[in-house]
């Protein structure tokens, strides 16, 4: 697996993140070409496109969700105990991100263009990217992918076709990358969804204190998904 370049203070690309206005709004223009993604998250930067226009973002606050913060329902409880769904890592990780981009928004578009797709295929190909997937027999029900550089991973977006899907997907990667050795895991924006799964926000200077903790640690996202739950350590 690649890991993430030693972080510096001064990005090649990007404006310091001081600069960012009100709205977190940082840059427009630019490539979605791999040293410019791993580039910006390096330094708290991330791409979401407005309209057709690429556009780079660092807010502040920022939202994280701490690894042992994702609020478990009883009946998610219930969920991920059962046999219902089968969960697998890096299996299909172009069907992930395409569900997701599908996964309608209220003014009817998506911020994972065919661009985005393309960029984020390509870090999944040279292992920055990965996904986390949930089966009901071969049915994709659901899934999450993000972006990992040593131990920070960025949750990027999820879906589900089936009730609780994208919630097993996203506890099992939480559990997987405690395993693993993570220390920070991004969520990028709090809103109603993100709070409900138990986000929540610090500010930006504490947040790159922990992105420059955790990028330079020594560990992997690893060739399987680990620490499958049991009875014995999923919530009640």
């Amino acid at each position: 697996m690649n890991r993430a370049p030693t972080l510096t203070t001064t990005s090649r690309y990007f404006p310091p993140v001081e600069l960012a206005d009100d709205d977190g709004l940082l840059g427009v223009g630019g490539l979605l070409e791999p040293e410019w993604l791993i580039d910006a998250y390096r330094h708290g930067i991330f791409p979401w496109p407005v309209d057709s226009t690429l556009a780079w973002w660092s807010p502040d606050p920022r939202a994280v969700l701490e690894f042992d913060g994702l609020k478990v329902s009883r009946r998610l409880a219930r969920t991920i105990r059962s046999p219902r769904f089968t969960v697998t890592s890096n299996r299909a990780f172009r069907d992930v991100i395409t569900a997701c981009a599908e996964v309608p928004r209220d003014d009817g578009g998506t911020w994972i263009t065919p661009d985005m797709l393309a960029a984020y295929c390509r870090m999944h190909e040279l292992g920055f990217a990965h996904s986390v997937e949930v089966w009901r027999g071969e049915r994709l029900a659901g899934g999450v992918y993000g972006i990992a550089l040593g131990g920070f991973f960025a949750g990027e977006s999820m879906f589900f076709r089936e009730t609780d899907a994208s919630k097993v997907a996203l506890f099992h990667l939480l559990r997987h990358l405690t395993v693993r050795g993570y220390r920070l895991f991004d969520l990028q924006l709090l809103n109603d969804h993100t709070a409900r799964l138990g986000g929540s926000e610090i500010r930006r200077r504490e947040y790159l204190r922990r992105l420059h903790a955790a990028i330079d640690l020594d560990v992997s996202f690893g060739d399987r998904l680990e620490s499958l739950p049991d009875p014995s350590n999923v919530p009640a």
